[in-house]
């Protein structure tokens, strides 16, 4: 016997448009329908719902979209890639911010890590080392947070370490959703020596971060879940 969608709905909080459009988004199978055009979901299509709603918080809803049709095409092993590439990210931003938070402690922001690194470098190179995308370093330099100055040769944009760690900096705190103007405004604070916004503003950023390793982790475990009702594991 199917499940209606109004059922599924009120168990997991929503709405049975917000059903429709997932199946809209081709994250769950279709759906059957009745000879009257009802839709007739399965324990297959509550175990995708189920899982999308626990992934969202931690993941997004673009990481759930790849995961989600993956595991429709049986890619068992590519859709946990994408969910461990996303986890090792967060595991770094919270190691940046713990390492950023002592050195602010200090307050030696300017000598931290020079030692034997590279001082002049691309922005290709820059995008690699921080994992932060080319488009987004050039986007920051657009709105005014970042000031970047080019090869007087070539035109090209070039990088110093200062900057490889405002870029690092911008980084962990748009991951805890700061304003860019937040953000311009302790890049501001920093080149003057005032850690204690940048102090307070990481500590936060730490707490989000821990915040999000336990939405990411209710997440994979619905991931497991939707992988036993679908005989992938």
């Amino acid at each position: 016997m199917g499940i209606r969608p109004i059922e599924i709905a009120r168990k997991l909080g929503i709405s049975t448009s917000a059903l429709r459009h997932y199946e809209s988004w081709g994250i769950v199978p279709p759906a059957e329908r009745t000879a009257s055009g009802y839709r007739i979901y399965t324990e297959e299509h509550a175990a995708y719902f189920e899982c999308i709603r626990a992934m969202f918080p931690g993941f997004g809803v673009d990481v759930t979209k790849k995961v989600m049709k993956k595991l429709q095409e049986k890619e068992l092993d590519e859709a946990l890639w994408i969910i461990n590439e996303v986890q090792a990210r967060l595991h770094r931003d919270k190691t940046l911010a713990e390492r950023t938070i002592r050195i602010l402690d200090t307050e030696q922001l300017d000598d931290a890590d020079t030692h034997g690194r590279k001082d002049k470098m691309t922005i290709g190179e820059v995008a690699a080392e921080t994992g932060v995308e080319a488009t987004a370093i050039r986007h920051w330099e657009k709105e005014g947070v970042i000031t970047l100055p080019r090869d007087e040769e070539n035109g090209y944009r070039t990088f110093n370490r200062a900057l490889v760690r405002q870029i690092l900096i911008i980084r962990i705190l748009r991951s805890a959703n700061y304003p860019l103007e937040v953000i311009k405004d302790v890049l501001q604070e920093l080149q003057h020596h005032q850690v204690h916004n940048a102090r307070r503003l990481f500590k936060e950023t730490l707490v989000y971060l821990n915040h999000l390793n336990h939405h990411q982790i209710r997440g994979v475990h619905y991931v497991y879940r939707l992988c036993e009702v679908l005989k992938l594991i």
